[in-house]
């Protein structure tokens, strides 16, 4: 008999997340962990662990959800464009179900978030909402009228391997993405870009918290990596703007909680 609380895992490149839901949607369960770099079975073994304690909140068989870096291939059913890449050519939705003992639902991160924002969230009753992930890396979702916008290869919203806009002198040449190309945002917007561009700058390895804790401490080179940052996420989303034209645009991910933004990107 399945129940209706609900399991929801949020694979990240920096943790895995798991939430229990009741049957009226209230938390009566969480758990997180790091994420195991780069080795695909360590992970899977990982979320099994998470999920086996949330079982035990369940009073019967729940569903489960579990938000993804990158896609699942319309195609081949293999994942693609993830940038934990070690998951990519991997049949994830097969594998992860096989362990678990169940069917389970798999789905870009970024859809997950954007589609909650605008069924219940900070977007609530709007038509058209972008949803950005600035994490370990850089994602977007779509939704119109109340669905996702996927695209013909599961890929729609997707705009962390889309170019910089209008770059300057100074970022010229662009760095290198993991996809194979150079400039794209997830390499200046996301968190592991501001920390490239830290030690670009300073020489000195700084996590993007402690980078904006120093900027919020006075320290002047951080302030100018994170207007840097801010600078070129206005860019990212202005190009958005011209060819969507959103109702709202909601931001997710870790460096969504650094308040500056959302002072300083209006503005730009």
């Amino acid at each position: 008999m399945q129940s209706s609380f609900k399991i929801g895992v949020d694979l990240g490149g920096t943790k895995i997340a798991t939430i229990v839901l009741d049957r009226h949607a209230s938390v009566v369960f969480e758990s997180r962990s790091p994420t195991p770099k780069a080795d695909y079975e360590q992970v899977i073994g990982s979320i099994v662990k998470q999920v086996d304690e949330a079982r035990t909140y369940c009073p019967s068989t729940a569903t489960i959800g579990i938000g993804i870096p990158g896609s699942q291939s319309p195609e081949t059913g293999l994942i693609q464009n993830a940038n934990s890449t070690w998951m990519n050519g991997r049949n994830f939705s097969k594998d992860i179900a096989r362990a678990l003992g169940q069917q389970i639902k798999i789905a870009n991160d970024a859809n997950c978030f954007a589609l909650s924002e605008a069924l219940d969230g900070a977007a609530k009753g709007a038509n058209t909402v972008f949803g950005v992930i600035i994490g370990t890396g850089c994602g977007g979702g779509l939704v119109a009228n109340g669905k996702l916008v996927t695209g013909r290869h599961a890929i729609g919203g997707e705009w962390g391997h889309t170019p910089l806009p209008w770059p300057g002198e100074s970022e010229i040449p662009a760095p290198r993405c993991w996809c194979g190309r150079n400039g794209c945002l997830e390499t200046w917007v996301s968190g592991s870009g501001m920390e490239r561009d830290c030690r670009a700058t300073t020489s000195n390895n700084l996590s993007a918290e402690t980078i904006s804790q120093k900027a919020l401490n006075g320290d002047s080179t951080c302030q100018k990596i994170l207007k840097n940052h801010c600078d070129r996420l206005a860019r990212g989303l202005a190009m958005i703007t011209n060819i969507i034209d959103p109702d709202v645009i909601v931001l997710g991910g870790g460096l969504s909680n650094m308040d500056h933004l959302y002072d300083q990107l209006p503005a730009r």
